[in-house]
Protein backbone atom coordinates (compact mmCIF):
# COMPACT_ATOMS: atom_id res chain seq x y z
CA UNK A 1 0.00 0.00 0.00
CA UNK A 2 1.03 3.17 -1.03
CA UNK A 3 2.16 5.47 2.05
CA UNK A 4 0.29 8.36 1.67
CA UNK A 5 -3.08 5.75 1.28
CA UNK A 6 -2.70 4.79 5.01
CA UNK A 7 -4.10 7.44 6.88
CA UNK A 8 -7.07 7.80 5.18
CA UNK A 9 -7.55 3.81 5.26
CA UNK A 10 -7.11 3.60 8.69
CA UNK A 11 -9.83 6.46 9.58
CA UNK A 12 -12.15 4.49 6.88
CA UNK A 13 -11.49 1.40 9.09
CA UNK A 14 -12.06 3.05 12.38
CA UNK A 15 -15.62 4.50 10.73
CA UNK A 16 -16.35 1.19 9.50
CA UNK A 17 -16.15 -0.74 13.11
CA UNK A 18 -17.83 2.16 14.44
CA UNK A 19 -20.69 2.15 12.19
CA UNK A 20 -21.20 -1.97 12.26
CA UNK A 21 -20.55 -2.72 15.57
CA UNK A 22 -21.05 0.07 18.12
CA UNK A 23 -21.51 -0.87 21.49
CA UNK A 24 -20.72 -4.05 20.51
CA UNK A 25 -22.07 -7.28 18.26
CA UNK A 26 -24.47 -8.33 20.84
CA UNK A 27 -25.72 -11.21 18.34
CA UNK A 28 -22.25 -12.86 18.45
CA UNK A 29 -21.82 -11.71 22.66
CA UNK A 30 -25.16 -13.57 22.98
CA UNK A 31 -24.60 -17.02 21.33
CA UNK A 32 -20.53 -17.49 21.14
CA UNK A 33 -17.88 -17.78 24.17
CA UNK A 34 -15.93 -15.19 24.48
CA UNK A 35 -12.34 -16.72 24.25
CA UNK A 36 -13.46 -19.67 21.05
CA UNK A 37 -11.19 -19.81 18.53
CA UNK A 38 -12.52 -20.87 15.09
CA UNK A 39 -11.09 -21.25 11.37
CA UNK A 40 -12.87 -19.19 8.56
CA UNK A 41 -12.25 -19.16 4.75
CA UNK A 42 -13.00 -16.16 2.42
CA UNK A 43 -14.84 -17.82 -0.51
CA UNK A 44 -14.77 -16.77 -4.47
CA UNK A 45 -18.61 -16.79 -5.78
CA UNK A 46 -17.77 -14.65 -8.85
CA UNK A 47 -15.40 -14.74 -11.57
CA UNK A 48 -13.60 -11.85 -11.41
CA UNK A 49 -10.49 -9.40 -10.02
CA UNK A 50 -9.90 -9.89 -6.54
CA UNK A 51 -9.30 -7.06 -4.54
CA UNK A 52 -8.51 -5.51 -0.90
CA UNK A 53 -6.56 -8.53 0.53
CA UNK A 54 -4.44 -6.32 2.00
CA UNK A 55 -7.03 -4.21 3.84
CA UNK A 56 -8.84 -7.38 4.62
CA UNK A 57 -5.45 -8.68 6.96
CA UNK A 58 -5.56 -5.18 8.33
CA UNK A 59 -9.30 -5.05 9.35
CA UNK A 60 -8.74 -8.19 11.10
CA UNK A 61 -5.71 -7.48 12.72
CA UNK A 62 -7.55 -4.41 13.84
CA UNK A 63 -10.09 -6.60 15.77
CA UNK A 64 -7.85 -9.48 17.07
CA UNK A 65 -4.19 -8.37 17.25
CA UNK A 66 -3.64 -12.47 17.81
CA UNK A 67 -5.13 -13.49 14.64
CA UNK A 68 -3.37 -15.74 11.96
CA UNK A 69 -4.22 -14.74 8.71
CA UNK A 70 -3.09 -17.25 5.54
CA UNK A 71 -3.61 -15.78 2.40
CA UNK A 72 -3.96 -18.04 -0.65
CA UNK A 73 -4.51 -15.51 -3.50
CA UNK A 74 -2.75 -11.90 -3.66
CA UNK A 75 -4.94 -8.73 -4.77
CA UNK A 76 -4.67 -8.63 -8.70
CA UNK A 77 -5.51 -12.32 -9.53
CA UNK A 78 -7.94 -13.77 -11.58
CA UNK A 79 -10.47 -16.02 -9.39
CA UNK A 80 -13.00 -18.18 -10.35
CA UNK A 81 -15.73 -19.76 -8.04
CA UNK A 82 -15.27 -22.08 -5.74
CA UNK A 83 -11.69 -20.23 -5.36
CA UNK A 84 -10.23 -19.71 -1.42
CA UNK A 85 -8.51 -16.08 -1.10
CA UNK A 86 -7.51 -16.97 2.32
CA UNK A 87 -8.13 -18.50 5.92
CA UNK A 88 -8.33 -16.69 8.78
CA UNK A 89 -7.83 -17.97 12.28
CA UNK A 90 -8.59 -16.34 15.82
CA UNK A 91 -11.37 -15.80 18.36
CA UNK A 92 -14.63 -16.05 17.02
CA UNK A 93 -16.42 -12.99 18.34
CA UNK A 94 -13.46 -11.17 16.29
CA UNK A 95 -13.75 -12.69 13.37
CA UNK A 96 -17.87 -11.97 12.83
CA UNK A 97 -17.49 -8.96 14.02
CA UNK A 98 -15.21 -8.72 11.22
CA UNK A 99 -17.23 -10.70 8.66
CA UNK A 100 -19.70 -7.39 6.92
CA UNK A 101 -16.74 -5.10 6.96
CA UNK A 102 -14.17 -7.68 4.91
CA UNK A 103 -17.36 -8.40 2.64
CA UNK A 104 -18.63 -4.79 2.10
CA UNK A 105 -15.17 -3.94 1.39
CA UNK A 106 -13.57 -6.77 -0.83
CA UNK A 107 -16.61 -6.76 -2.95
CA UNK A 108 -16.85 -3.25 -3.81
CA UNK A 109 -12.89 -3.27 -4.39
CA UNK A 110 -13.11 -6.12 -6.53
CA UNK A 111 -16.19 -5.11 -8.83
CA UNK A 112 -13.87 -2.32 -8.86
CA UNK A 113 -10.69 -4.19 -9.94
CA UNK A 114 -12.88 -6.24 -12.42
CA UNK A 115 -14.51 -3.25 -13.96
CA UNK A 116 -11.26 -1.58 -14.49
CA UNK A 117 -9.80 -4.68 -16.22
CA UNK A 118 -11.72 -4.52 -19.00
CA UNK A 119 -11.45 -1.32 -19.51
CA UNK A 120 -7.77 -1.94 -19.54
CA UNK A 121 -7.70 -4.83 -21.85
CA UNK A 122 -9.74 -2.71 -24.65
CA UNK A 123 -6.65 -0.55 -25.03
CA UNK A 124 -4.16 -3.08 -24.80
CA UNK A 125 -1.09 -2.36 -27.47
CA UNK A 126 -2.12 1.65 -27.28
CA UNK A 127 0.12 3.98 -25.44
CA UNK A 128 -2.91 4.98 -23.38
CA UNK A 129 -3.09 4.56 -19.40
CA UNK A 130 -6.65 4.32 -17.97
CA UNK A 131 -7.73 6.83 -15.42
CA UNK A 132 -10.31 7.18 -12.40
CA UNK A 133 -12.06 9.84 -11.34
CA UNK A 134 -13.44 11.84 -7.86
CA UNK A 135 -16.48 10.17 -9.00
CA UNK A 136 -16.60 7.73 -5.92
CA UNK A 137 -18.78 6.58 -2.97
CA UNK A 138 -17.73 9.53 -0.34
CA UNK A 139 -15.54 8.48 2.69
CA UNK A 140 -14.22 5.37 0.33
CA UNK A 141 -12.61 7.11 -2.32
CA UNK A 142 -9.01 5.77 -1.23
CA UNK A 143 -10.10 2.14 -1.70
CA UNK A 144 -11.64 2.65 -4.73
CA UNK A 145 -8.46 4.27 -6.35
CA UNK A 146 -6.55 1.11 -4.52
CA UNK A 147 -8.87 -1.02 -6.40
CA UNK A 148 -8.03 1.03 -9.91
CA UNK A 149 -4.30 0.24 -9.48
CA UNK A 150 -5.15 -3.35 -8.57
CA UNK A 151 -7.54 -3.82 -11.80
CA UNK A 152 -4.94 -2.29 -13.83
CA UNK A 153 -5.64 1.08 -14.06
CA UNK A 154 -4.03 4.45 -12.98
CA UNK A 155 -5.09 7.03 -10.70
CA UNK A 156 -5.98 10.57 -11.04
CA UNK A 157 -5.57 13.08 -8.25
CA UNK A 158 -6.62 12.11 -5.24
CA UNK A 159 -8.87 14.87 -4.44
CA UNK A 160 -8.64 18.79 -5.06
CA UNK A 161 -5.26 19.50 -2.83
CA UNK A 162 -2.75 17.24 -5.09
CA UNK A 163 -3.39 18.43 -8.46
CA UNK A 164 -4.87 21.42 -10.09
CA UNK A 165 -7.97 20.99 -12.64
CA UNK A 166 -9.27 23.98 -14.27
CA UNK A 167 -12.83 22.37 -15.63
CA UNK A 168 -15.19 24.96 -17.67
CA UNK A 169 -16.69 26.02 -14.72
CA UNK A 170 -13.67 27.83 -12.93
CA UNK A 171 -12.84 28.36 -17.13
CA UNK A 172 -16.16 30.42 -17.56
CA UNK A 173 -16.11 32.20 -13.50
CA UNK A 174 -12.34 33.06 -14.17
CA UNK A 175 -13.02 35.13 -17.31
CA UNK A 176 -11.88 32.39 -20.00
CA UNK A 177 -8.93 29.69 -20.35
CA UNK A 178 -5.77 31.68 -20.89
CA UNK A 179 -7.10 33.83 -17.55
CA UNK A 180 -7.53 30.90 -15.88
CA UNK A 181 -4.51 29.94 -16.37
CA UNK A 182 -2.34 33.21 -15.51
CA UNK A 183 -4.38 33.29 -12.47
CA UNK A 184 -3.23 29.99 -11.05
CA UNK A 185 0.34 30.22 -11.83
CA UNK A 186 0.19 33.40 -9.73
CA UNK A 187 -1.80 31.41 -7.05
CA UNK A 188 0.62 28.74 -6.91
CA UNK A 189 3.76 31.19 -7.33
CA UNK A 190 2.55 32.91 -4.09
CA UNK A 191 1.91 30.14 -1.79
CA UNK A 192 4.96 28.84 -2.70
CA UNK A 193 3.15 25.42 -3.91
CA UNK A 194 4.51 22.86 -6.98
CA UNK A 195 1.17 21.48 -8.24
CA UNK A 196 0.36 20.04 -11.64
CA UNK A 197 -2.10 21.96 -13.90
CA UNK A 198 -4.33 20.28 -16.42
CA UNK A 199 -6.77 22.42 -18.31
CA UNK A 200 -10.27 20.98 -19.62
CA UNK A 201 -10.78 22.14 -23.10
CA UNK A 202 -14.31 22.19 -25.07
CA UNK A 203 -12.98 23.45 -28.43
CA UNK A 204 -9.81 24.32 -30.93
CA UNK A 205 -9.65 27.83 -29.81
CA UNK A 206 -9.05 26.90 -26.07
CA UNK A 207 -6.34 24.78 -26.96
CA UNK A 208 -4.36 27.69 -28.94
CA UNK A 209 -5.96 29.78 -25.74
CA UNK A 210 -3.70 27.26 -23.49
CA UNK A 211 -0.76 27.53 -25.57
CA UNK A 212 -1.08 31.66 -25.66
CA UNK A 213 -0.90 31.27 -22.21
CA UNK A 214 2.43 29.43 -22.14
CA UNK A 215 1.29 25.88 -22.09
CA UNK A 216 0.40 23.75 -19.16
CA UNK A 217 0.92 20.05 -17.88
CA UNK A 218 -1.59 18.28 -19.27
CA UNK A 219 -5.00 18.87 -21.68
CA UNK A 220 -8.23 17.77 -21.14
CA UNK A 221 -10.33 17.04 -24.61
CA UNK A 222 -13.54 16.79 -23.10
CA UNK A 223 -16.55 15.60 -25.09
CA UNK A 224 -13.95 15.67 -28.47
CA UNK A 225 -15.37 13.40 -31.26
CA UNK A 226 -12.58 11.02 -31.97
CA UNK A 227 -12.11 12.52 -35.16
CA UNK A 228 -11.71 15.60 -33.17
CA UNK A 229 -9.17 13.95 -31.10
CA UNK A 230 -6.96 13.10 -33.84
CA UNK A 231 -6.81 16.41 -34.93
CA UNK A 232 -6.05 17.86 -31.05
CA UNK A 233 -3.26 15.16 -31.17
CA UNK A 234 -1.77 16.48 -34.15
CA UNK A 235 -2.26 20.30 -32.81
CA UNK A 236 -0.70 19.87 -29.50
CA UNK A 237 2.21 17.67 -30.95
CA UNK A 238 3.75 16.08 -28.10
CA UNK A 239 3.82 19.70 -26.07
CA UNK A 240 1.97 18.65 -23.08
CA UNK A 241 0.34 15.01 -22.12
CA UNK A 242 -3.26 14.87 -22.99
CA UNK A 243 -6.34 13.01 -21.37
CA UNK A 244 -9.47 12.49 -22.97
CA UNK A 245 -12.69 12.51 -21.52
CA UNK A 246 -16.51 12.61 -21.62
CA UNK A 247 -18.53 10.30 -23.79
CA UNK A 248 -16.04 7.83 -23.81
CA UNK A 249 -17.43 3.87 -23.44
CA UNK A 250 -16.39 0.77 -24.23
CA UNK A 251 -17.89 0.62 -27.67
CA UNK A 252 -15.99 3.58 -28.88
CA UNK A 253 -13.02 2.98 -26.07
CA UNK A 254 -9.94 2.07 -28.15
CA UNK A 255 -11.04 4.62 -31.10
CA UNK A 256 -10.25 6.99 -28.55
CA UNK A 257 -7.15 5.70 -27.48
CA UNK A 258 -5.89 4.91 -31.28
CA UNK A 259 -5.77 8.95 -31.84
CA UNK A 260 -2.75 8.60 -29.89
CA UNK A 261 -3.87 9.76 -25.91
CA UNK A 262 -2.06 9.36 -23.50
CA UNK A 263 -4.83 8.93 -20.95
CA UNK A 264 -8.42 8.39 -20.60
CA UNK A 265 -10.53 9.44 -17.67
CA UNK A 266 -13.62 6.70 -16.83
CA UNK A 267 -16.38 7.61 -14.31
CA UNK A 268 -17.65 4.40 -14.45
CA UNK A 269 -14.80 2.88 -13.17
CA UNK A 270 -16.15 3.30 -9.81
CA UNK A 271 -19.47 4.79 -10.16
CA UNK A 272 -21.60 2.43 -12.49
CA UNK A 273 -20.20 -1.00 -10.88
CA UNK A 274 -21.27 -4.43 -9.60
CA UNK A 275 -19.63 -5.81 -6.80
CA UNK A 276 -17.88 -9.12 -6.90
CA UNK A 277 -20.13 -11.76 -5.19
CA UNK A 278 -17.83 -13.33 -1.74
CA UNK A 279 -18.19 -14.77 0.82
CA UNK A 280 -16.84 -15.45 4.54
CA UNK A 281 -17.40 -19.10 5.62
CA UNK A 282 -16.78 -21.37 8.64
CA UNK A 283 -14.20 -24.37 7.99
Amino acid sequence: MEERYLPFVEELIELAIKEDIGDGDHSSLSSIPQDERGRMKFLVKQEGIIAGVEIAEIILKRLDPNVVFEKKIDDGAHVKPGDIVFYVEGRLISLLQAERILLNVMQRMSGVATQTAIYVKEVKGTKTKILDTRKTTPGMRVLDKMAVKIGGGDNHRMGLFDMIILKDNHIDFAGGVYNAINKTRKYLKEKGKNLKIEVEVRNFDDIREVFRAGGVDRIMLDNFTPEQTCEAVKMIDGACEIESSGGITLKNLREYAECGVDFISVGALTHQIKSLDLSLKAC
